[in-house]
């Protein structure tokens, strides 16, 4: 076990309305919290509001980092390796560095959650990248250019596809 100590000295506060939106107007929301520079690599921190039965993030993994989802209102599935966990409003789930994940609003509902990622991975910008897929400014086959730079790589999992079907 490795022991991480985090580089910052001063109390971040980020408002409400100073956090960035992205997604907005679409079925899958982030609202940028806080991200790995701030708190000196300690985490980044986000909040994913899912319309009902959306889909948020396809199956991944994070080869560095542990993320870690409390669901602040309705009910959300979550892939975490081979078992899919549905998590209701006050359920935290953890999932591992290296454990393929996917998460989604469960079907009929709408999930809204905090997310931490730890250690923090700068994750704004890849949360922008994914906005400039969504308007066609680049291809959705970008993502898989900047996988290590975010430390998010792409897989499948036939149970999240059998389960979202």
């Amino acid at each position: 076990m490795s022991l991480f100590i985090p580089d910052f000295d001063e109390t971040v506060v980020v408002r409400a309305a100073d956090a960035e939106l992205t997604g907005a107007g679409g079925p899958v929301t982030n609202q940028l919290l806080v991200d790995s520079p701030a708190t000196g690599g300690a985490l980044s921190s986000m909040r994913v509001t899912l319309g009902k039965g959306a889909n948020g993030a396809r199956p991944h993994h994070h080869g560095k980092s542990a993320e870690m989802f409390y669901v602040l209102d309705g009910t959300a599935q979550l892939l975490s390796g081979d078992q899919v966990v549905t998590a209701e409003r006050g359920d935290v789930v953890v999932v591992p560095p290296g454990t393929q994940h996917a998460f989604a609003a469960a079907p009929g509902e709408i999930a809204d959650m905090l997310v931490i990622i730890t250690p923090g991975v700068e994750r704004f910008e890849y949360f922008r990248h994914l906005e400039r897929i969504r308007y066609g400014k680049v291809p959705p086959e970008s993502l898989l250019e900047v996988q290590e730079l975010y430390d998010s790589y792409f897989g499948t999992s036939e149970i999240w596809d059998a389960t979202r079907r």
